[in-house]
């Protein structure tokens, strides 16, 4: 109810309006409720105050003080009226009205002043309006007025003072509603208020020069406008500070230009009033505000000038720039290469972000960047002065260096190899980001485009190889060609069925019983032969085929240790190992994936191990939350490679694991006294300690196999006990270790991952 008064004030003030006009005219009880609107309307402005609080209380000080000798006056009149029965003018009821005014519009320009932008634009627009209708006010009312009052000094005086005050009043009214910004509903109510005050005011006027009626039809501009001056008070929005909202400086509208052709016009259209044309004084303030308007009219378009060609300059700079860094963008990176090749062989380096596409899933779109801001700063950091830094897309920058100098990229693809090792502070996280260089140089291009893709293509080489920068070279198109082709070749044989699983065993020592299985994948050309996983499963993690050919081997796996534990009943193996990729983890609906082939097939939970490689989970995010939905299906986590990768035992903390499969490069020397066959020792002592399984892998002859045992490893895989194929005896061989023949071969099995 308390932040509803001036509502309810607003209804009152209405209805009381209605009332004045439903009892008799000129009676006393119509005038005494006009007095009573009056009288409350300045109580109500100090009651808002009070409630409210503003910081700038004294222009609410000053409405109310206005009302209050509005309000006096008109008691005044009703004195002369009722009492006296007299209608003297001027009177001193004219005294109070004409005071009235000042602290109104004092009030007034304290409120423009603190709410209402002050740019020249604002201030010339409100300058052309306010002339326009000054010359009409003064054409209309202002001059007829003056010039048919009577010879009587104090009545000529009196009868100007009130037009003369109404436009003050026009003039900040017009500053008020040109040009002010965004309006509080208090802002509106008090504009409303002095615009019927004026309307009402010069209505009267108007009325007086071609009539003898008194005005009672506009009494109800009069209260109306009373009713709105206390409203403003009481709403709860006039303690606000400014209600005005920054000029744009951008925005270019039709409004100004029609404003100013309008107001252009004006001047002139008057010229055809008939009583304006021929009236000397008229015509003389015709040209003056003529004048007035044509400067107005040019500061205005000089104002338009400077908009537009600061629009075009914020324009430019969007379409060159790139907003998150202030680098130059890709268009202008292409547009500066092709200048550059027309005159000379520039060098471009070009910088793909590794493992950024994590901070930005794991941290948040903020996070990422605020890191590749500070990247940007680090890269033009390490730049040349005469080099121009761009950031092409999302995680890729590039630099022209405009000079042809093999060695001097060298140097600064080496600093910015350098610069990017140092971890990122970023949302209060030291983070990592590291990147591929590539450098591409213009030497036989066929134009700018070339040595942007050469430029392009050692990068991605580069993040291949984990060299620090790559230079272009013929080699490496005729390597990227030939692994664009074989990725179509995969796509055809995966729908050939080209591909075929084979299985290697997981041996228990020293009883030699098959415990477990590791599936691996096998491509058969029907033209190349056989095709090393080496070779094709890169290709298939870039270009994404490699989900498919993990669902398929998944699949495939699962179906034939089915049929192993129809088959073998109690000799079957207990698991089967399935080997899984980045690409594949990184996938949302992998854990579901694996539960619908395990439905599909009825192959237990348990029974499954999923192998990953620790470049796979090492930065987290998406991949550990996979493994952790697979372990709690009832999936076994094997961690493949183990040393080979980043070799953090933090992961042993933050991946679910359960096995952990050392890898073949610490087994080859198992036999001698060096550091393998510590290492190796080292992390069966870590498993042993952490309740995980060890496996040792690429166990190619029997006494790697025997020091392995007396190391503490009770699982073994390698060639010595059976290389890969598709069907697996699973028979005991005995209880001796060396009862394995070596096969011979060396090398371990490659797999999918």
């Amino acid at each position: 109810m308390r932040h509803r008064l001036w509502f309810w004030w607003s209804v009152a003030g209405t209805v009381a309006t209605a009332a004045f006009y439903l009892l008799a005219r000129d009676g006393l009880a119509s005038n005494l409720l006009y007095n009573a609107v009056g009288l409350c309307s300045a109580l109500m402005i100090l009651v808002g105050v009070r409630r409210h609080r503003p910081r700038r209380p004294a222009m609410w000080y000053l409405f109310a003080a206005g009302q209050m000798a509005s309000a006096a006056g008109d008691l005044v009149w009703e004195y002369y009226v009722f009492v006296l029965h007299q209608e003297p003018y001027p009177s001193l009821a004219d005294a109070f009205y004409l005071a009235s005014y000042p602290p109104l519009i004092l009030g007034l320009v304290q409120f423009v002043r603190a709410r209402t932008r002050s740019d020249g634009e604002s201030l010339t627009d409100a300058g052309m309006v306010a002339a326009c209708l000054g010359l009409v006010f003064w054409i209309f009312v202002l001059h007829p007025t003056a010039a048919t009052t009577s010879p009587a000094l104090l009545e000529k005086i009196t009868s100007i003072a009130y037009p003369a005050a109404d436009v003050v009043l026009l003039a900040l009214l017009t500053r008020m509603f040109v040009g002010a910004g965004a309006r509080s509903p208090s802002t509106r109510m008090l504009g409303a208020a002095a615009l019927l005050l004026f309307a009402a005011d010069a209505a009267f006027s108007v009325l007086s020069l071609h009539s003898d009626s008194d005005g009672y039809e506009l009494s109800a501009g009069w209260l109306l406008s009373y009713v709105l001056w206390a409203a403003a008070a009481l709403h709860p929005s006039m303690k606000a500070e400014a209600a005005t909202s920054p000029a744009s400086g951008t925005g270019i509208s039709r409004g100004p230009v029609v404003l100013a052709a309008v107001c252009s016009l004006l001047a002139p259209g008057m010229l055809f009033v008939p009583a304006a044309g021929a009236d000397l004084i008229d015509r003389f303030a015709i040209a003056t505000v003529g004048i007035t308007l044509c400067v107005l009219v040019f500061l205005r378009t000089r104002g338009l000038v400077r908009k537009v060609h600061g629009k075009n300059a914020q324009l430019e700079r969007l379409a060159l720039y790139d907003d998150l860094t202030a680098l130059a963008n890709r268009r202008h990176f292409e547009n500066a290469l092709s200048r550059a090749s027309a005159h000379g062989s520039p060098q471009v380096i070009f910088l793909g972000l590794t493992g950024f596409k994590n901070v930005n899933d794991e941290l948040g779109r903020e996070v990422g960047d605020d890191v590749l801001g500070h990247l940007a700063a680090r890269i033009r950091g390490a730049a040349p002065a005469e080099a121009l830094t761009a950031r092409l897309g999302g995680d890729e920058f590039a630099l022209l260096l405009p000079g042809d100098s093999t060695s001097t990229a060298e140097q600064v693809a080496g600093a910015l190899a350098d610069t990017l090792r140092e971890p990122i502070h970023a949302g209060g996280n030291e983070l990592l980001v590291g990147a591929g260089i590539g450098i591409g140089d213009s030497t036989g291009a066929a134009g700018p485009a070339e040595v942007l893709r050469r430029a392009e293509t050692a990068m991605y080489a580069a993040k291949d190889t984990g060299e620090p920068f790559r230079h272009w070279s013929p080699a490496l198109d005729e390597r990227a060609g030939e692994q664009a082709r074989l990725g179509a070749e995969i796509r055809t044989a995966l729908d050939a069925g080209q591909f075929r699983v084979v299985y290697q065993p997981i041996v228990a020592v020293p009883e030699g019983r098959v415990i477990a299985v590791e599936a691996l994948v096998r491509w058969e050309h029907p033209e190349r032969g056989p095709i090393s996983p080496a070779y094709f499963i890169p290709v298939a993690e870039r270009n994404g085929l490699v989900v498919e050919l993990g669902a398929w081997v998944l699949r495939t796996a699962c179906e034939q240790m089915v049929r192993w534990r129809h088959e073998w009943g109690s000799a079957a193996p207990d698991r089967m190992s399935v080997n899984v990729s980045a690409r594949q983890l990184a996938r949302s609906g992998f854990p579901q994936t694996v539960a619908d082939t395990l439905a599909a097939t009825g192959l237990p939970p348990a029974c499954l191990t999923v192998e990953v490689t620790e470049t796979a989970v090492f930065q987290g995010g998406r991949a550990v939350e996979a493994l952790h939905e697979l372990r709690a299906l009832g999936v076994r986590i094997a961690l493949d490679d183990f040393g080979t990768g980043h070799s953090s035992l933090g992961l042993l903390r933050t991946v679910p694991v359960d096995i952990l499969k050392v890898d073949k490069s610490f087994v080859d020397d198992i036999t001698g006294a060096g550091e393998h066959r510590v290492i190796a020792e080292a992390l069966i002592h870590i498993c042993a300690g952490l309740g995980l399984t060890a496996v040792a892998e690429g166990v190619e002859t029997a006494e790697q196999a025997e020091v392995l045992y007396h190391l503490g490893y009770r699982l073994l895989q390698g060639y010595h006990f059976g290389r890969p194929t598709a069907e697996v005896d699973f028979r005991p061989k005995g209880s001796s270790l060396l009862t394995y023949a070596d096969t011979g071969g060396g090398g371990s099995s490659w797999r999918v991952g």
